[in-house]
C-alpha cells in the first residue's frame, strides 16, 4: 500500500497554493489524478518520485519509508523503484528507440525488449532516433521504456495526450493489460473523463491543491459534475453531459 500524507507550497500561475494530500493507494490500484492546470497533479507525481522534496509529511510504500520530514528521511528516486513517464517524454536524442527502452531495463533480458517493441508496435522503428519520430511514437517509446524497469509504482503524466483516437484507444487497452500483468500500483494524470472511466479503479479530483473527491470514477463524476461545472474545471467537463456513463 502507498500511504501519502504531505504538504507542499506551490507557486502557480494563479499565485501561491498549498498542496495538501492525505490518502492511501491500494496495492495494484490504478488511480487517476484529475483536475485543472495548477491543481497539483504533476507536483504530486514528482514528490512521489523523489524529484521534489515535500515541505512536510511522509510517504510510505509497503514497509519502506520513502519520505519523512520528521525523521529526515528522503530516499533518492533510484531507491524508490518507481517508473515515471514524463509529459515531455525525456527521451535520449542520441539513442535509438531500442536503446532508449533498453536504458530503462534492469538486467540484459533481450526478450523483454522484444516484447515491448512488439507490444507498442515499434519493431519497424527500433533503429530510429527520437528526432525522426512523431509525438505519438515518442510517447509509445517513453511508455515502453518506463515499463522496462518493471517498477513497483508506475507514474504516468498524461501518457496518451498526443495520440490520435485509434492509437489512444489501443494504448488504453495495453496500459490496462500491462497494469494487470505487472501488478503495479499506478497513478496517472489525465484530463480525459472517458479515459479515466475506462482505465481507473479510482479517481482523485484535485482543486487548488486539495482533494475534493475520491472514489469510483463513475460515481465521483456523477456526484461532482455540478460543483465542477461552476468552477474553473468547466472547460474540462464539456464532455461530461455526453453519454459516457
Amino acid at each position: 500500500m502507498l500511504k501519502i500524507d504531505i504538504q507542499h507550497a506551490m507557486l502557480t500561475s494563479e499565485g501561491k497554493k498549498n498542496l495538501e494530500i492525505c490518502t492511501e493507494v491500494d496495492p495494484k490500484e490504478l488511480l487517476c489524478l484529475f483536475g485543472h492546470s495548477g491543481a497539483g497533479k504533476t507536483t504530486l507525481l514528482r514528490i512521489l518520485a523523489g524529484l521534489i522534496r515535500a515541505d512536510k509529511g511522509c510517504i510510505v510504500f509497503d514497509n519502506d519509508i520513502w519520505f519523512d520530514s520528521v525523521r529526515k528521511i528522503n530516499l533518492s528516486p533510484q531507491r524508490r523503484n518507481i517508473g515515471f513517464m514524463f509529459q515531455d517524454y525525456a527521451l535520449f536524442p542520441n539513442m535509438s528507440v531500442e536503446g532508449n527502452i533498453r536504458f530503462g531495463q534492469k538486467g540484459e533480458k533481450t526478450e523483454t525488449i522484444e516484447n515491448l517493441l512488439a507490444l507498442f508496435d515499434l519493431m519497424s522503428l527500433r533503429k530510429q532516433k527520437p528526432g525522426q519520430l512523431s509525438g505519438g511514437q515518442k510517447q509509445r517509446v517513453a511508455l515502453a521504456r518506463v515499463l522496462a524497469s518493471k517498477p513497483s509504482v508506475l507514474l504516468l503524466d498524461e501518457p496518451l495526450s498526443a495520440l490520435d483516437y485509434e492509437m489512444r484507444h489501443l494504448l488504453q487497452q495495453e496500459i490496462q493489460k500491462v497494469h494487470e500483468r505487472l501488478k503495479t500500483t499506478t497513478l496517472m494524470v489525465s484530463h480525459d473523463i472517458r479515459e479515466v472511466v475506462h482505465l481507473a479503479t479510482s479517481v482523485i479530483i484535485l482543486k487548488n491543491g486539495a482533494v475534493i473527491s475520491k472514489g469510483n470514477p463513475r460515481a465521483i463524476f456523477n456526484e461532482t459534475i455540478q460543483l465542477l461545472n461552476e468552477s474553473p474545471f468547466q472547460e474540462s467537463f464539456i464532455s461530461v453531459k455526453s453519454p459516457v456513463f
